[in-house]
């Protein structure tokens, strides 16, 4: 990986405790910044994580992101309690119920970087109060950089205002189809694509869940957009954290390449990359899936995915 660049994901580090129809698993490793980071690292190297982390924290998962090349040095070590989310899903996999949210350190917690950190020329804004991410996109100093960004339905209701700011400052946008909707008051997608596209972001992805993705862009690449569907999986043991590696999962392999002045198609390919990635981590709860992938793996994916889906 030597002529990749360093990669800075910021967002929350979560404890997470699951149920589906079948299963459930407690003291996991979770949030957003801990999926993407773990993710990007197939990729590229450095990936160095932002965030907090209570005294409470399994020192396992953070042991198991540094083996992967995560650098820690930007985590933030607090006495409180972690950030924890327990959640089960539904025999409709797409549909889940939130049974307790903790936020605990994150309720207080600022962004700080340091000037080696602040350099990082991609940077990712996984999820995380739109405040924060502001808080950390203005002390993202290297020239040119390229911004990746992810939000949810709870910020487009309670911090709008701040949510607009971020969209100004980003290159790429990651959201989901209901949040789409949501945000921009349209029901039909490629409407909510462009209006979102006016807010700032050159490039919006729209995640559809089990149905893909679809890329929106200048109109003058690929008539402005591009359509892809989702790896198909015989069974899914547990999709949290899907869209968090999948927005990893683009950031590592765009800083992958070397540079920060992207075409078309190599965002389009890297959309290709994470819809790949997070397939893996449907297939296991937590990161137990992708800590444990080999590369060999991850390209005989991308093989099967690209004859699946040529035509």
């Amino acid at each position: 990986m030597s002529d990749t660049l360093p990669l800075l994901v910021g967002g929350s580090i979560a404890i997470d405790n699951v149920k589906t129809p079948t299963d459930e698993a407690t003291n996991l490793l979770g949030g957003s910044a801990s999926y993407a980071s773990l993710a990007a690292s197939y990729f590229t190297d450095p990936v160095h994580l932002v965030g907090v982390v209570g005294s409470d924290y399994p020192p396992e998962h953070l042991a198991m992101l540094e083996r992967h090349g995560v650098n820690l040095g930007g985590v933030d070590r607090s006495d409180g309690a972690s950030f924890t989310w327990s959640g089960e899903y539904h025999q409709n996999m797409n549909d889940r119920t939130t049974h307790n949210v903790a936020v605990n350190v994150l309720q207080n917690w600022q962004v700080g970087l340091s000037s080696e950190l602040a350099a990082s020329p991609v940077v990712v804004l996984a999820n995380m109060a739109p405040a924060n991410q502001l808080e950390m996109l203005a002390q993202c100093t290297a020239p040119g950089r390229f911004v990746l960004a992810d939000t949810m339905d709870l910020w487009i209701e309670i911090a709008r205002k701040e949510l607009e700011e971020v969209l100004a400052g980003i290159d790429l946008l990651v959201i989901n189809e209901t949040e789409a909707r949501e945000y921009t008051g349209s029901t039909n997608l490629v409407t909510a694509g462009n209006l979102l596209r006016a807010k700032g972001p050159e490039y919006v992805v729209i995640k559809l869940g089990e149905f893909g993705a679809i890329l929106f862009a200048p109109p003058e690449c690929n008539h402005g957009l591009f359509r892809c569907g989702a790896f198909p999986l015989s069974e899914v043991a547990d999709p949290t954290g899907a869209g968090d590696t999948f927005l990893g999962a683009m950031a590592g392999y765009l800083a992958s390449l070397g540079t920060t002045d992207y075409r078309f198609e190599q965002i389009r390919d890297a959309v290709v990359r994470g819809t790949v990635m997070a397939s893996f981590t449907c297939e296991a709860f937590s990161t137990r899936r992708i800590e444990e992938l080999s590369e060999l793996e991850l390209l005989e994916r991308l093989e099967i995915f690209r004859e699946m889906s040529c035509w």
